[in-house]
């Protein structure tokens, strides 16, 4: 049931953010941003982690003054993701993480200062192999952008990101990626489009400041799903007024949905309807809490009964199928054996781990094999 995909990436240079590659051929990374007080090491770390085991490739820490920046340190130390720092108006702040150990700097370098306070922040990134955000959002272009256009545009943001990169161009710096984001869907494709057509880096998706959980999931996955389907895109942020663990949720699910990144379980599940003949919803509520720490990839099917639940199982690892008296279970796309409703979520918890390990293992013995 999986048809040929079309989508083809856009041609972009390859940068690293520490371990994680960005552009070229690699996988779309999904990143997230802490919102706890960077002052408080204890609980930056802890997100962090919680953002890792959700698999975020990558996490942005606002970094605003100089004791934040030695915060920010003490972090990098005690997490293993790669950390961009996120800085505005005070370079003395990027030459301090950059000594640090931070993996990426995001910075306009509009807004740091004078020129040689950029030649300063692009030399101790090159020195150091940091790679450089230039993050352009519509919500604070340039004054003398606003006086042109009179209000945010494409064709703006887009000014305003060729001015930051022609900074680092002047300077013959290439190690960097781009966003132009914009709350408004229509804005920010266009601008993505235009940008990509005139620059060879990698470029950040992100629809920004989007909206709560679920109005910012829905309008993230329009925009950053137009731009994805044009191939266009090396690393997403789904913004969301939310716990950002949910905006790794929501990147994933969204890169699975376009067959982009594989990572994790992909569930396929009825909408449910009188024929169920067991509790779909609840049991898909159930499992996603409960297998979230699965990484490996899986397509699970729930269905609630028999009218698409065999079609679907036989392309599915594993396949649950509502029938009477007994639900039916489909592993590798034949019937395997039956559940009851009494205990329906736990044994198919249990079926899935059994197929994950079954899976890890296959994989571990291909390598060994292979080396």
């Amino acid at each position: 049931m999986h048809s040929p995909s079309p989508i083809v990436r856009r041609k972009s240079r390859q940068i690293h953010v520490g371990k994680v590659p960005v552009g070229g051929d690699a996988p779309i990374s999904v990143q997230s941003m802490t919102n706890t007080d960077t002052l408080d090491v204890a609980a930056t770390v802890a997100q962090i982690q919680r953002l890792e085991d959700a698999g975020a490739d990558i996490v942005r820490v606002s970094v605003p003054c100089m004791d934040s920046a030695e915060a920010f340190g003490r972090i990098k130390q005690q997490v293993n993701v790669p950390l961009v720092a996120d800085i505005h108006f005070d370079y003395k702040i990027a030459l301090r993480v950059a000594e640090l150990g931070v993996d990426c700097l995001r910075i306009n370098p509009g807004n740091i200062g004078k020129e040689d306070r950029v030649r300063a922040v692009v030399s101790a990134a090159r020195d150091n192999g940091i790679p450089i955000r230039i993050g352009v959002n519509a919500g604070s272009l340039e004054k003398e952008l606003q006086r042109k256009y009179g209000e945010p545009t494409p064709e703006a943001l887009v000014e305003s990101a060729m001015r930051h990169i022609d900074h680092l161009d002047r300077l013959d710096f290439q190690e960097y990626k781009v966003s132009v984001k914009a709350s408004d869907v229509f804005m920010a494709v266009a601008a993505y489009r235009q940008l990509a057509k005139l620059i060879e880096q990698p470029l950040h998706l992100g629809i920004t400041e989007a909206g709560g959980l679920r109005s910012g999931t829905v309008k993230s996955s329009i925009g950053l799903g137009m731009l994805l389907m044009d191939g266009i895109g090396d690393t997403i942020r789904v913004s969301l007024a939310a716990d950002p663990v949910e905006e790794i949720k929501v990147g994933y699910d969204m890169l699975k949905s376009l067959r982009l990144r594989s990572k994790g379980i992909n569930f396929i599940a009825c909408p449910s309807c009188s024929r169920q003949n067991f509790d779909v919803i609840g049991t898909m509520n159930a499992l996603e809490e409960r297998l979230e720490d699965i990484m490996t990839p899986l397509d699970v099917s729930v269905i609630g009964c028999v009218v698409n639940g065999p079609g679907e199982a036989k392309e599915s690892d594993i396949g649950l199928t509502g029938g009477t008296p007994n639900n039916l279970i489909y592993i590798d796309g034949k019937p395997a054996t039956k559940l009851t409703n009494d205990h329906l979520v736990d044994d198919l918890e249990r079926l899935i781990r059994e197929k994950v390990r079954e899976k890890e293992q296959a994989e571990k013995d291909l390598i060994a094999r292979g080396a």
